[in-house]
């Protein structure tokens, strides 16, 4: 399924410069964020009172532990991963007390766990990819009547090489993004 973005319409939020140049983009609204799920919120509720675009990107970098995951993959099942309150009788991932869970968007696409750590060894939580940020734009969209698209460069394999991995191939998904959305 391939959709069409509206340039004027659309908001296309990215952790890091690395990971997509703003000259790459240009003629598109490109917010940088910084790292972590609270830098993205902040980032994209100050961006969204400037202009409220109808559609949100986000587009970065993920590991992933399956091997066979290259490349550029939409995402659209969101879980977060370090929200860990078992000894209270939640889940790992459940937020306790708030009716939103896991977050589905309805299209086919990978899952991707959002957590405040950099992803170099085994988890607690079942997903595809695991990102920085994703969960928290996936939901602030989701409250807020956003139409949500993600898309991930799968850079590492969330082992103990992933720091070194990530750092040869942060900017390697730029170029297949800026096809993908054009």
């Amino acid at each position: 399924m391939t959709i069409k973005f509206n340039k004027s319409e659309t908001l296309i939020l990215v952790a890091l410069e690395e990971e997509c140049p703003r000259d790459l983009l240009s003629e598109w609204r490109v917010e940088y964020s910084g790292v972590g799920k609270v830098n993205a919120i902040i980032s994209l509720s100050k961006a969204i009172s400037q202009e409220r675009p109808k559609a949100v990107i986000n587009f970065g970098t993920a590991g992933s532990r399956d091997t066979n995951l290259q490349g550029l993959k939409e995402v659209t099942t969101f879980k977060q991963r370090d929200m860990d309150v078992r000894p209270l009788g939640f889940k790992i991932g459940e937020t306790p007390y708030d009716k939103i869970r896991d977050i589905k968007l309805d299209r086919p696409g990978l899952s991707c766990g959002t957590g405040d750590s950099f992803v170099s060894s085994s988890q607690n939580i079942d997903t595809d990819l695991f990102d920085m940020e994703s969960y928290a734009i996936a939901k602030f969209c989701l409250l807020n009547d956003l139409d949500f698209y993600c898309y991930k460069f799968v850079s590492d394999n969330a082992n103990d090489e992933a720091a070194e991995d990530w750092k040869k191939n942060v900017s390697k998904g730029a170029e297949e993004f800026k096809k993908l959305i054009e």
